[in-house]
């Protein structure tokens, strides 16, 4: 009496025929599982790749990716056998409800899959598109996936203890705080992305300096709870997205943007040096063509010094001229007059920037002389040396 109770429960006869039909119901189920996602991936698969392949667009290859095209076929069998199940095996038995939340479970965490996969393929998307490529986008689709894992859980555990999901939440919320202390790097991660995205604070690419961090190089990576930075030494640095906008940073994408990179260097004069040109020194400075105006009379040799560097960076083919280009002279200090170079070289390259800094000052530490002026330097043991021994 107990095992007939039992299969009466189960939904199962008691009879061999009717046993061997539930066998049968049971086998047709999976098989029809089976032959199911094979039709999806041996012909609705092929299908779609040869026509997003005839398709001059690219966002179709990237949405329909293989691996979104395989989490559809591991759902959509799924869903077949759901709505087949009420009309295969009895309603309140204990077989029906069990196999009934088994698909619902897998469908739901199918589902969440799936929509993790379309996530992914939209950021690919927003990240080759002209407008939001230079965005970043990642930590709000990183964020909107946990979103989804988290609804989908909710889901599946209401549907394990048969319970309505809103109850559920509504549980939740009185554990607010918790849930807020374990997702707080992910939830301020979320706030600093959409701060940085919607200012355009950051890309990847951009070369940044952050002392406070060590870090000093190029973004090679933005998500929601870090931001990777690979230093000139090739060291990475992580910095926490919020840590990028409550404190200053800095950013030299404008640079280069501009197309131009700032050269801003000193030479200090000796000021004993400094003295009205006399015939001789300008007849000299006019035959070598040294002389910015002509017939210069009671001028200073590093006024017409100044002059003249002023004027061969305007005339020098690798100096921007569409930026600032001035020789200024600063404030006297005890070891000269600082005589400030102030330009910009016509590129961004490193290694051509700092080659085209040298050869600009090797030139005139070279070329000084010629107006009678010295460079300040202070005295070393062979300049005692040469004291002593005059």
């Amino acid at each position: 009496m107990k095992e007939n109770l039992l299969f009466e429960k189960l939904g199962i006869g008691t009879s061999n025929i009717e046993l061997v039909g539930w066998i049968v119901i049971t086998l047709g189920i999976l098989l029809l599982f089976y032959f199911s996602s094979l039709l999806c991936r041996k012909v609705i698969i092929p299908l779609v790749r040869l026509f997003t392949k005839k398709t001059r667009s690219n966002w179709d290859d990237i949405l329909l990716s293989d691996r979104t095209l395989k989490d559809v076929c591991n759902l959509v069998p799924a869903i077949v056998i759901a709505l087949i199940i009420p009309f295969v095996m009895n309603s309140g038995t204990i077989i029906y409800t069990f196999f009934t939340r088994v698909c619902w479970v897998y469908i739901t965490g199918a589902g969440v899959k799936l929509t993790c996969s379309v996530l992914s393929s939209l950021y690919k998307i927003s990240h080759q598109a002209e407008r939001t490529k230079d965005h970043t986008l990642q930590g709000v689709f990183q964020m909107l996936k946990i979103v989804a894992i988290c609804i989908g859980a909710i889901i599946i555990v209401s549907i394990l203890l048969d319970k309505d999901p809103t109850k559920l939440l509504a549980g939740l919320g009185a554990s607010a705080a918790v849930l807020m202390l374990v997702f707080k790097d992910s939830i301020m991660g979320l706030v600093a992305g959409v701060q940085l995205s919607a200012n355009d604070m950051l890309r990847p690419g951009d070369w940044i300096e952050m002392p406070k961090y060590g870090a000093d190089g190029v973004v090679i990576d933005v998500t929601l709870t870090t931001i990777k930075v690979q230093n000139w030494d090739k060291t990475i640095t992580t910095i926490p997205p919020y840590n990028l906008v409550s404190d200053s940073f800095q950013n030299w994408r404008g640079m280069f943007d501009s197309g131009g990179r700032r050269i801003k260097r000193s030479l200090f004069i000796d000021m004993n040096s400094v003295k009205f040109c006399d015939k001789e020194l300008i007849k000299q400075l006019s035959e070598e063509g040294l002389l910015v105006r002509e017939n210069p009379e009671q001028e200073v040799n590093l006024t017409l010094f100044r002059e003249w560097l002023e004027e061969w960076l305007q005339n020098h083919p690798k100096v921007n001229k569409e930026m600032i280009i001035m020789v200024r002279q600063l404030q006297p200090t005890p070891q000269g007059v600082p005589l400030e170079l102030y330009f910009f070289f016509d590129g961004t390259a490193w290694v051509h920037y700092e080659h085209f800094q040298a050869e600009v000052f090797e030139y005139i530490l070279a070329l000084v002389h010629k107006f009678r002026l010295k460079v300040f330097q202070a005295p070393a043991g062979y300049d005692f040396k040469k004291v002593s021994q005059a």
